[in-house]
This record gives structure tokens, C-alpha cells and sequence, in this order.
């Protein structure tokens, strides 16, 4: 390296730095497996050097949906209508500043495009409408007959699938990965390079100079060429000092700092294998991704996707504001996903769940009755259109039967059911008579469920056919 120019000027951090090494295609004889990392036979491990990079959140940050690519595989097929809705909501929750900022959707079956036009009919700024396709020549061409701008291109990245999979060498998997990248621009077609399974590759030795290349590729082109990292297996850790391949903030660094990757190119995809997805998104883009990728509820297969909603949550804590998004769409989207399509959501699940913001320690009730403050996390009728809800014991009283009601079937306005209605004055007899045998635990939904059904059977079944 010529001494004059071991020092360069980054306007990234705006500091004089020592000139990057550039990494080469390490073309092994065997799969790097990472064995010591990954045994397969027990838990995989995480290893330390403590090396740290530093923070660097870009200035515009923003959410992208893959519910209906990656999430259907998780759960039943959508139907045209469903997708529209859900669409629509989508919509709503990113707002005017497209805080959601695309949408992918598969392409290959009459349903899959028909699901496309309806909702390009929609007119709707955002989410912009993208596709995921194999790599092969035909698939570019339904990407341009549905007028799309860009599409995701899978590029397997471990040895687990350069080796195993597609039974190639990394220079052969490369060549191939350039070709298909090609052929999108010479379609016109803006690629999303998909990374699969960052978190096992050879992040140097493979993942640096693949993505070098890309890089090259497009500044001849004058075409974006973004890149998804994908911890397809959830193994993506935060800690301090974690040692790669395993390492998110690692992951952003190298791609930001030694492929020169801009940060508006780079997006992360992660599943939840680990319980970790939301806080290696969080993460993503707190060292450099502008985009993280998730699906509506977290769907998606084996333990899911990154949830929209929680994403959408983490901007607002991060930004200190929403950016123009609508949370009482979570709310509409939650009820549409159990009403219309008949998916079940686990009760305390975050901010969805219809227990997510219900206290049940009998001294947690109380307080919240007084002053709802102290045992919620924050205001969700006025944020997401949920009334915070208190658990039934001995001591509810009329009040509190009334305020399960109202906030369980969801009832507002003229709607809402007055403490004096008969059926609260039976119910809270017939639950003083149960504490009074020895219950001291709180009611549960489906036994107060049972204690309206008898106290005013017609009541119940109006209640019931438009509950949540």
C-alpha cells in the first residue's frame, strides 16, 4: 500500500481513517460451519472478542413488510380481499410519510398478481409495492409485466447453503449471484438482494466481497442494489463485544464501513428462534440499516418474523415521535387477523393481545381503577384504541364488573352498559357467592363469559356476536 494514502478522509464519520483493507472471495476447499459455534448437537454458543463498533442510526429510518410473502408461509393462505384489507390497514399504520415504507408479495400464481392489481388500484403512496421471485429468467419478466420497480432476489450466503444446497463452490454461487443481479438491470429491475442466513456465513471471507461486487455493479449501473440481511435462523446476538458471524452490530458495520453499502441500501430481516428479533431490528438500525423487515402479528414460519407493530413501537421510543403513523390501525389490524381470518392471538401478546393491557393482581386492579397511570404503559385508548382492563375478584364491585364488560366486548358511547343494568347487579351476585365458598383468585374471561351468559342470556349473545 502506497504510504501517501494510508490515511483517507470518511465522510461517513467525518474523520481521517486509515485506508480500508479490501476483502477478497476466500474460494475454500471445505464449508466454513462455524462447528465450534454450532455443534448442532447442543445449543448454539456465543463467543467474544470484544471488539465494539460504534453506534451510527441513519437519519431516515423506516419499516418494510414481507406479511404477505414470508408471513403466509407461517399460517393459512390470505385470500385476494383478505390481502386487500390488510393492505389498506397497513397503509394506515405507516401513515403519510410511509413510515411503512414497502410491501413484497409473491408473483407466481394467478391469486398472488390478482392480489397485486387490486391493491396497486388502490393508489396508495405507500407501501410500495415489491416482489420476491426465484432467480431465473422468466421471473424477471413477471416482475415488469406487473409494473414493479424492484424486487427481492434470493443469494444463499453460508457454506450451509452454498455447499449443501446449491452444491457449489462460494466462486461458483458468486458468479451465478452476479448473473441474476444483472439480469435485473437489464430488465430495469431494481434487485433486493436477499442474504440468507448471514448469521452463519464467512462474513469476510464471502459476505464482504459478494456485497463489494454488488457495489460495483451498481455505481456502473447507476442503480440501486439493496441488500437484506437475513438471520434466517434467529442466531443474531446484540451483546457488547459478541464475535462475528453471530454478531447484528457487527454485521451492519461491515457492510456500511468495508463494502461501502449505504445505509439506505442495507435492510435486516430476522426470525425469532431466540426470543431476540425485535432487539437485533432495534439494533439493525441502530448501527447503520435504515430499513428492518417484518410481517403484521410477527407471522411467518417456524417462530416468525419480526412483528410490525412492535417495530412501529420501537421507532415512536427511539424517534420520540410516531412520525405521522396510526396506532389504532394495530388495534383494527389485531381484530381483522381473529374476525376475519380466524387467527388466534395469544392474549398477552404485546400491544395485540386482548389481555396485553388487562391487570389481574387484585392490588394492581385497584390502583388502576384509581388512576389507570400507575399500572399502564401508557395511554392505549387514546394511542391504539384499547382501554386499559382490570381482572375480576371479591372486591370488583359493580364498577369493576361494568368496566370488564364494557372494555372485554369492546363497548363505547351509547353502546357501553351502565353499572345499573341488571345483569351486572346478578353477575356480582353470583361472584360474591363464589368468593365466599373460598375462591381467592381473580375470575377468569371465560368463567365471567359463563356468569353473563346466565345472568342475561340475550344480552350475551348480542355481546358475543361482535366481541373482539
Amino acid at each position: 500500500m502506497d504510504r501517501k494514502n494510508v490515511l483517507q478522509y470518511d465522510r461517513r464519520t467525518n474523520v481521517l481513517e486509515q485506508a480500508q483493507y479490501k476483502y477478497q472471495l476466500q474460494d475454500v476447499q471445505d464449508p466454513n460451519l462455524y462447528r465450534d459455534l454450532y455443534e448442532y448437537t447442543s445449543v448454539p454458543k456465543v463467543a467474544f472478542n470484544h471488539r465494539v463498533v460504534p453506534m451510527n442510526m441513519p437519519e431516515d429510518i423506516w419499516l418494510t413488510d414481507t406479511t404477505f410473502r414470508d408471513g403466509q408461509q407461517g399460517c393459512q393462505p390470505f385470500s385476494v380481499n383478505q390481502i386487500v384489507d390488510l393492505f389498506k390497514l397497513m397503509s394506515r399504520l405507516g401513515g403519510p410519510q410511509g413510515i411503512v415504507r414497502a410491501s413484497e408479495f409473491f408473483l407466481y400464481t394467478e391469486k398472488d398478481r390478482e392480489a397485486v392489481r387490486r391493491c396497486q388500484d388502490l393508489g396508495l403512496r405507500f407501501p410500495e409495492i415489491t416482489s420476491w421471485i426465484r432467480a431465473v429468467e422468466k421471473d424477471f419478466q413477471l416482475v415488469k409485466d406487473m409494473n414493479l420497480r424492484e424486487t427481492g432476489i434470493l443469494v444463499s450466503c453460508s457454506d450451509y447453503h452454498i455447499f449443501k444446497k446449491l452444491r457449489m463452490t462460494r466462486a461458483q454461487a458468486m458468479d451465478q449471484y452476479l448473473g441474476v443481479v444483472k439480469s435485473a438491470l437489464s430488465y430495469g429491475i431494481t434487485p433486493r438482494c436477499h442474504f440468507e442466513d448471514i448469521t452463519r456465513a464467512d462474513f469476510y471471507g464471502f459476505v464482504v466481497p459478494f456485497a463489494t461486487e454488488l457495489m460495483k455493479l451498481a455505481r456502473e449501473s447507476g442503480t440501486p442494489i439493496k441488500i437484506r440481511a437475513c438471520d434466517t435462523m434467529g442466531f443474531g446476538v446484540t451483546y457488547p463485544g459478541v464475535a462475528m458471524p453471530r454478531s447484528v452490530q457487527g454485521i451492519i458495520y461491515g457492510l456500511l464501513h468495508y463494502a461501502d453499502v449505504p445505509s439506505r441500501w442495507i435492510e435486516w430481516h430476522g426470525h425469532n428462534d431466540f426470543y431476540k428479533v425485535v432487539t437485533n431490528a432495534s439494533t439493525a438500525w441502530l448501527y447503520g440499516a435504515s430499513a428492518v423487515n417484518c410481517t403484521m402479528l410477527g407471522i411467518g414460519e417456524r417462530t416468525g418474523n419480526c412483528p410490525l407493530e412492535a417495530m412501529a413501537m420501537e421507532y415512536a421510543s427511539l424517534r420520540g415521535h410516531t412520525g405521522g403513523m396510526d396506532f389504532t390501525a394495530i388495534t383494527e389490524i389485531a381484530e381483522y387477523f381473529e374476525k376475519n381470518i380466524g387467527y388466534q392471538i395469544p392474549p398477552r401478546t404485546p400491544f395485540v393481545g386482548r389481555h396485553f393491557n388487562t391487570t389481574r393482581a387484585g392490588i394492581h386492579a385497584d390502583g388502576l381503577l384509581k388512576d389507570e397511570e400507575i399500572y399502564n404503559i401508557f395511554d392505549t385508548a387514546a394511542l391504539l384504541n384499547r382501554p386499559a382492563g382490570v381482572a375480576i375478584d371479591s372486591f370488583a364491585g359493580l364498577a369493576g364488573i361494568t368496566h370488564w364488560v364494557n372494555t372485554f366486548y369492546r363497548l363505547s358511547g351509547v353502546d357501553k352498559i351502565d353499572k345499573r343494568h341488571p345483569a351486572i347487579a346478578a353477575m356480582n351476585a353470583d361472584i360474591a357467592d363464589i368468593y365466599a365458598k373460598g375462591r381467592n383468585t381473580v375470575m377468569s374471561d371465560v368463567e365471567l363469559e359463563a356468569l353473563l351468559e346466565k345472568a342475561d342470556p340475550e344480552l350475551f349473545k348480542a355481546l358475543s356476536a361482535d366481541k373482539f
